[in-house]
């Protein structure tokens, strides 16, 4: 297990003390299960742990009653992969908890996987409010990768972190893997979680949205490309975020006396689909493909907000006249970090970026870059290596 994967073991069985249920969320193949079976064979208990499978239909059996089930295996974690599949489930869960509230019963008593947070967030929002701690689990990030590799992180970049696209033999396979989990999710899995929307559309969305990888979206221009109705775009837009393929960055919302962009920034969340998407097989073809910057600005943050403390908020910020951040970060301890992203080893700042900071006066002022050395540069804005970054956040 990986250092960040053990950290977020211990997190998960941090909550497993002070909550009835925990849920892990993540994408598909990304390690949800792995993690959760390596969490279950730690857990000390009078009797084992019991995993279900809901996509299995001799598990899915299994909860044919759900609640004899449960109070059958009341002394036992139970660990419900998948959870998402059983919209009924979270009602029965909220009852079987408060009667094990009521009773005394000890917290830590449900582990749920969800591949999608598109039922999962709703239905527990509503159902377990105040019962259940999220965990969400992303794609391999660099903090991960052993120290040659996260000083070279170029093939992370360029295949993605899905385990089985990182470590697959070469990039043709890893490409193939990612191309065929693209197909997949189109055309089996969406259709499991009950939209019904065209896989072919779908798949032209997401690889639009590729092309346009940490640019403004402009729903009314995609909508115009696809000759579907901007609320359309927003239904397919809203199912790959639920998903948690796809991020929409907010603008900056705090008061400035700026006039502020108010589109989102958009952003394929997996560096490696959106080279699968384009096609992109190699590191000289990613490099001399017009994504290039885009691909690396989404990669670079979603490996520092992986890694930021919970209850953090990122946004970017853009005034009419060009001035941009491109990630601030506002932490719970009231910490206001603005980051601009560079992919040259020799990065310099934009004016734009200084009077972005005059105006929202972060406390730190910072720019990563694929340099892997710490520097002061102009005034008090500071050089950091991402690996560097992404330990301080976790550390802040």
């Amino acid at each position: 297990m990986s250092s960040v994967s053990r950290q977020i073991a211990a997190a998960l069985l941090q909550h497993l003390e002070e909550f009835p249920a925990v849920a892990i969320l993540g994408p598909r193949q990304v390690g949800k299960t792995t993690l959760a079976l390596d969490l279950v064979q730690q857990q000390m208990r009078d009797a084992a742990p019991l995993y279900l499978d809901l996509e299995s239909p001799a598990d899915l059996a299994r909860l044919s009653d759900p609640e004899a089930f449960f109070a059958a295996n009341a002394d036992r974690l139970l660990v419900l992969d998948e959870v998402q599949r059983v919209p009924g489930l979270f009602m029965v869960l909220r009852g079987c908890i408060d009667r094990l509230r009521r009773a005394g019963a000890p917290a830590g008593r449900f582990l749920l996987l969800g591949s999608a947070s598109i039922d999962l967030l709703a239905q527990s929002s509503e159902s377990l409010a105040g019962r259940l701690a999220y965990v969400e689990l992303a794609p391999f990030i660099v903090t991960e990768l052993s120290l040659d590799e996260a000083a070279t992180p170029g093939s992370l970049w360029l295949r993605g972190g899905f385990p089985q696209s990182y470590l697959a033999r070469s990039d043709a396979a890893s490409l193939r893997w990612r191309q065929q989990f693209i197909t997949t999710y189109l055309e089996r899995d969406i259709p499991q979680l009950g939209p019904r929307i065209p896989a072919q559309a779908l798949r032209r969305l997401w690889t639009m949205l590729a092309y346009e990888q940490a640019q403004m979206l402009n729903a009314a221009r995609l909508a115009a490309s696809m000759a579907v109705s901007g609320q359309t775009i927003a239904r397919y837009l809203d199912l790959l975020c639920d998903l948690l393929l796809v991020r929409r960055l907010q603008p900056w919302a705090r008061q400035s006396s700026k006039r502020l962009v108010k589109a989102p920034k958009v952003y394929v969340r997996d560096s490696g689909l959106v080279h699968a998407l384009l096609g992109l097989e190699t590191a000289d073809a990613l490099l001399s493909h017009p994504v290039v910057g885009g691909s690396w600005e989404g990669w670079i943050i979603e490996n520092l907000l992986a890694c930021v403390p919970a209850g953090t908020e990122a946004s970017y910020y853009r005034t009419a006249v060009g001035a941009e951040i491109d990630l601030v970060l506002e932490l719970p301890g009231g910490g206001l970090w603005a980051l601009e992203i560079k992919r040259s080893s020799a990065p310099s700042v934009s004016k734009g970026f200084h009077i972005a900071c005059d105006d929202i006066q972060p406390t730190r002022r910072l720019v990563v870059s694929s340099a892997n050395a710490r520097f002061p540069m102009a005034g008090v804005i500071e050089h950091l290596p991402l690996l560097d970054l992404m330990q301080e956040l976790r550390a802040a």
